[in-house]
């Protein structure tokens, strides 16, 4: 599970940002009106609606908030002391200087997202989690070499605008460029890699970002690159044009089914065993549990579909 909710956590943010352009702030009158944005779709929101449309209402139409986790912020973490280990020169690039970047990220997370200190009740609970982050980068470092890399870019947000269709978006944790004009995809994961048979989920978000990439920037990456920092695996693929049209198709077929459900309101619970990890289980109607009202508004934001009310 965590190693998902990293993806959710960083691309909520972009989605919060481009949605925030969408509706007034309270107390922002003076502020001029931003233009609206395309309906837009992230890999992770894509994977909500086909594990479960009802979550996708929650977190897309309702925007309701969720309680931070451990196991979220903690890949949040390790995220950010990766993508600052490369502001440093090249041999100063150690086990010892990550190690060395924990403390002043965990203070910076904290300033941007205060609820995440309240995830700690004793010192020796935060102490712990501390430990297994410097854990995880432990293991990054023995995958890569990161003294022999020079990113081209880090943390870069990628967009697209699809014909007839969302906006493609989410957050690309790094691009390599070789000499020879090849690009790789590089995403670290902080949970286990998927069990045998399930790869192809698993890079639904890096053939996502590819799809992004070719279409913005010409160039078909040459590799996909997943880095489990829980147990150490390294997941590559290499993508091909003719792949690439087929997950156009995927994408078009899960908006269009999105949109169809937003046409009929109907935003039917898909039960299964992510049930237990749910933010929203109590307000399921799945465990008789009552959905808000839909806010005014939110599903023509959202997806593009006026309609007359929504259930």
């Amino acid at each position: 599970m965590d190693q998902d909710a990293t993806i959710d956590v960083r691309e909520a943010v972009v989605e919060e940002a481009v949605d925030d352009a969408l509706v007034a702030h309270p107390g922002a009158d003076e502020q001029p009106a931003r233009p609206p944005s395309r309906p837009g779709l992230s890999p992770s929101r894509a994977n909500d609606f086909l594990q479960c449309p009802q979550l996708y209402r929650f977190r897309v139409i309702d925007r309701l908030p969720e309680p931070p986790s451990p196991a979220a912020a903690r890949g949040t973490l390790v995220h950010a002391v990766l993508e600052r280990l490369f502001d440093l020169p090249a041999p100063q690039r150690t086990l010892e200087a990550a190690h060395g970047l924990v403390s002043p990220q965990w203070a910076e997370l904290r300033e941007h997202s205060p609820q995440v200190a309240d995830l700690f009740e004793e010192p020796a609970a935060l102490a712990e989690w501390l430990v297994s982050a410097q854990a995880l980068l432990g293991t990054y470092f023995g995958l890569e070499d990161p003294t022999r890399l020079e990113p081209a870019e880090r943390e870069v947000q990628v967009s697209v605008d699809l014909d007839d269709g969302p906006q493609l978006r989410g957050i690309v944790d790094r691009v390599d460029v070789a000499p020879n004009g090849w690009v790789r995809v590089v995403d670290y994961k902080t949970g286990r890699s998927p069990r045998a048979g399930f790869e192809s989920s698993a890079l639904f978000q890096m053939r996502f970002y590819a799809f992004v990439l070719w279409k913005t920037r010409g160039v078909l990456p040459k590799r996909l690159q997943l880095e489990y920092l829980g147990d150490g695996v390294v997941v590559q693929h290499e993508p091909s044009e003719a792949e690439m049209a087929t997950f156009e198709a995927r994408i078009r077929s899960i908006w269009a089914g999105i949109q169809d459900t937003a046409r009929s309101g109907q935003w039917r619970p898909r039960t299964s065993r992510l049930c237990d990890w749910c933010s929203f289980k109590t307000i399921c109607p799945a465990f008789g549990g009552t959905p808000p009202e839909v806010p005014e508004g939110a599903v023509e934001r959202a997806t593009g579909v006026v309609v007359g009310s929504a259930a």
